[in-house]
């Protein structure tokens, strides 16, 4: 009977710690308003966002379209709730793929060494050689534009980072004395990585993963304005800003809309990697 009241306890100065970082709690407070955004565009937006009014089409913010209306009368406000959709998937999917595929090459590399750490990091070298830019457009050359080859490019991009982060960290821990004292207790390979490599350096990809998240936001939009991500009629934060750059003189507005969605995005999740850095690493607690 008295275990909850002492978890409670241990508990409170962790997230007293938390609270009292704000870097952590600005970021988390913008991301989070990305991710309801997104969430509520599942069930609700002030008009249709593939709904044309032609007699409204430039209509300045008002009481009926609170941002206003696009070249085609389209809401604003809808969307961007609807465009932060689409810039979700493709960061959670891009930073999935990279996270998964380059975690375990680097998490093999630390363990075998030798020819396989070499040819892991080579492979590594060699796919920074393509940015997500060119490797959408040669997606989009074999297979046409789209958002899924947008994510696909992304997530190749993203697994060298990975797999990089995952073999540094890795090596750090292997050679530590308890994960000898689990070898030398008869621990096979796979084991004392899954048991204890990976919780160790869990942290650390924890963080990379919110900075490739930022990053992964940003090239979708990239990829989008180009017309080689999201395709119209889904709405994308992009594609809003390569369709209002001939328009600047007439409703400037039109590309400050999406450019402050993106910039909250990518300010957000780039906050709250550096909060959740001092908050799980031990020096950084420490100092």
């Amino acid at each position: 009977m008295n275990a909850a009241p002492h978890a409670s306890a241990t508990a409170r100065p962790h997230w007293q710690r938390a609270l009292r970082h704000g870097s952590l709690v600005l970021g988390g407070a913008l991301t989070l308003l990305v991710l309801a955004a997104a969430l509520l565009s599942l069930w609700w937006t002030p008009w249709s966002p593939f709904a044309m009014d032609m007699g409204q089409r430039l209509a300045p913010p008002g009481a009926a379209h609170w941002l206003g209306t696009d070249a085609f009368g389209r809401d604003v406000a809808s969307l961007l709730l609807v465009g932060a959709r689409s810039s979700l998937l493709a960061g959670v999917v891009a930073v999935g793929i990279g996270l998964a595929i380059g975690t375990a090459l680097g998490l093999l590399a630390a363990a075998r060494r030798g020819w396989v750490e070499e040819l892991v990091m080579r492979l590594a070298d060699f796919s920074f050689a393509f940015p997500a830019v060119l490797s959408a457009i040669l997606f989009t050359a074999a297979w046409g534009p789209g958002l899924v080859n947008a994510i696909v490019a992304i997530g190749i991009f993203n697994i060298p980072v990975f797999a990089r982060v995952a073999r540094a960290g890795a090596l750090a821990v292997w050679s530590r004395e308890y994960v000898l004292a689990a070898r030398a207790c008869g621990k096979g390979m796979l084991r004392t990585t899954l048991e204890h490599v990976l919780p160790n350096i869990a942290p650390m990809l924890i963080v990379q993963a919110t900075v490739q998240f930022a990053l992964a936001i940003l090239a979708e939009a990239a990829l989008s304005y180009l017309g080689l991500g999201t395709q119209p009629p889904q709405p994308s934060w992009g594609r809003m800003l390569s369709d209002a750059q001939t328009l600047m003189h007439q409703a400037p507005l039109l590309a400050v809309w999406p450019g402050m969605a993106i910039a909250c995005a990518v300010l957000g999740l780039n906050l709250l990697g550096d909060g959740l850095r001092d908050l799980l690493d031990p020096r950084m607690r420490a100092r």
